[in-house]
């Protein structure tokens, strides 16, 4: 069922029904004259609005700040965090304001604005966001939900003329985002860094009670309040272990893993120098601002583990037993590794992961760091060697003699895997879990030059592509292409 306005919408707001000392009210600092840029009529239907009100003044007014949501109660939540591996203290909401948490067809989404104005979490800094780094997220979290990957949504993307100041002078942007809910690891640091235990436990409280039900089953486990936190833990640390081997699998660098940027539902949070892989590098670092590369692609699974670590400290509040939040936490490398070869083997055309394929892995990450293969087409051009076409897949690689030598061994491989069918069917196949179209950084900024112009043409184009990123369409071999030689210059920082 789709409404025509707002007004119909029907809202939950549990965030805020949980005690003042989590947030704060406050109305947003709506932008000079907005225009709506971009709506989107996927994220629209997820909360059931009509592309008429998507479409409509009532609606830019909510989007741009000028009005609540109706029904809404908007605020702004405190948290804290480590960033880059240290303690930051107290952070929260510094340009984000929660609108309301709508019930949706098909279950509840919280609607928040990035870019909405000061906060009293803001430290210093001005609550806006540029155009440049809205439409970075605006775009990414659809191409990540577009590949399968847990992730917030982008509903609305609206721009102004107001100056920010960043290394340059730009523009101002809004995004309204999408989540189930944007806790963190760092909602519960918060207060356990503030030896507050009983607001521990009402966060605890909420997000078993809303998200994680199940928990409060004991399934023979230990039971009681301590048993539940302990299979939430478990639960979480799951899903950010499927998540880190969803990331890996697609070449997708996160930028900034602080424990503030992790979602406690295991979704992709907080979209800011992001990066998908072109030209692959091991140790590649996206984010011009991480020096050290702490956050670099293949530290990205050994990071989530240590934020999760911080999350179980902040439990160790609540569940006094360490060696039992240790345990939950020693699951996480067998889950992370299972999904990952799992993900890969697929990448590959494997009906399933054998031990000794790991050489045959590692001998091609390797191959394709020495050579700076591209990660996504190495990928997809796997399946056209297997239809008979090598030419492609060693296009990629400077030694073209070592590409065709190890595709020779994979091709040994698939005639040991006999199960996973003729080599049409397993081309098929790789090419359904592979990629054609992802996010380029070369891509994002063609879309970024049009919107600072006024279009939104490019930002449609690449969402029919990025919804549907493994099938080919006619006429956007561009987009699928080799990045050109000037996007070697993009750099991406912490203030994208």
């Amino acid at each position: 069922m789709t409404v025509d306005t707002l007004d119909q919408l029907r809202l939950d707001n549990s965030f805020a029904a949980l005690p003042k000392a989590f947030y704060t009210r406050l109305e947003p600092q709506p932008l000079t004259a907005p225009r709506l840029l971009h709506a989107n009529e996927q994220a629209g239907a997820l909360i059931g609005l009509s592309r008429q009100a998507l479409h409509s003044d009532a609606f830019l007014r909510v989007v741009s700040g000028q009005q609540p949501l109706p029904g809404g109660q908007t605020l702004a939540s405190v948290y804290s965090g480590h960033q880059f591996g240290v303690w930051a203290g107290q952070l929260g909401d510094g340009r984000a304001h929660l609108l309301g948490e709508v019930v949706g067809p098909q279950g509840n989404w919280e609607l928040q604005l990035k870019g909405a104005g000061m906060t009293p979490y803001s430290r210093m800094a001005d609550g806006r966001a540029v155009l440049r780094s809205s439409v970075r997220e605006y775009l990414a979290s659809e191409a990540m939900h577009g590949l399968g990957i847990p992730t917030t949504r982008a509903l609305a993307l609206v721009v102004s003329d107001d100056p920010v100041m960043r290394e340059t002078v730009e523009t101002a942007a809004i995004v309204t985002r999408m989540s189930p809910s944007f806790v963190r690891f760092g909602s519960f640091e918060h207060w356990s860094s503030r030896r507050q235990p009983e607001e521990l436990r009402i966060l605890a409280d909420y997000v078993i009670d809303k998200f994680y039900p199940a928990c409060r089953e004991a399934q023979g486990g230990v039971a009681g309040p301590e048993g539940a936190l302990l299979r939430l833990l478990a639960e979480v640390t799951r899903r950010t272990a499927l998540l880190m081997a969803d990331w890996q699998a697609v070449g997708f660098c996160h930028g900034v893993m602080n424990t503030d940027n992790m979602s406690i539902l295991g979704l992709t949070l907080d979209y800011g120098p992001y990066g998908f892989m072109d030209a692959f590098r091991l140790d590649h670092i996206c984010n011009h601002s991480d020096s050290e590369g702490r956050y670099a692609w293949n530290r990205q699974p050994s990071v989530a583990l240590w934020n999760l670590y911080r999350l179980g400290g902040s439990l160790h509040a609540l569940v006094p037993d360490v060696d039992a939040l240790r345990s939950v936490l020693d699951g996480y490398e067998a889950t992370f590794t299972r999904a990952f070869h799992q993900r890969m083997a697929a990448k590959l055309g494997l009906h399933d992961w054998r031990i000794d394929d790991e050489p045959l892995l590692d001998d091609l990450l390797r191959l394709m760091h020495d050579n700076r293969a591209d990660f996504t087409l190495t990928f997809r051009r796997l399946a056209d060697a297997v239809r008979g076409q090598a030419q492609g897949f060693q296009d990629l690689f400077i030694d073209r003699d070592a590409a065709l030598a190890w595709y020779e061994r994979l091709a040994a491989r698939h005639a040991q895997d006999g199960a996973a069918g003729d080599a049409q069917a397993r081309a098929a196949a790789m090419d359904a879990v592979n990629p054609l179209y992802i996010l380029r950084n070369h891509l994002a900024e063609q879309a970024i030059q049009a919107a600072k112009a006024g279009s939104a043409e490019d930002i449609d184009i690449l969402l029919g592509l990025l919804r549907d990123p493994y099938t080919e369409q006619p006429g956007r071999e561009a987009y699928a292409a080799l990045p050109p030689d000037w996007a070697g210059g993009i750099e991406v920082s912490c203030s994208s």
